[in-house]
């Protein structure tokens, strides 16, 4: 069994438009890239990202003031 070397959550209230272009940001890295980097923990942590993934989404719908998209990509 792997241990994991390094992991971090992050959980941000902000608007929709600025949801969709941290999104943006993140596409554009996999689209461009085979590699995304963000900041965690006061620093630079780059992941890279294998050709062919794994990409799943799930929604829920609670109620009219509750719900949930989540989006994984693995490999």
């Amino acid at each position: 069994m792997s241990e994991e070397i390094f992991e971090h959550e992050s959980e941000q209230t902000m608007s929709r438009e600025a949801a969709a272009k941290r999104l943006r940001e993140i596409a554009g890295q996999l689209e461009k890239h085979n590699e995304i980097s963000l900041l965690a923990h006061g620093r630079d942590v780059t992941v890279r990202v294998a050709d062919q993934v794994t990409f799943e989404y799930e929604v829920e719908v609670e109620s009219a003031d509750k719900n949930e998209i989540e989006i994984s990509i693995s490999w």
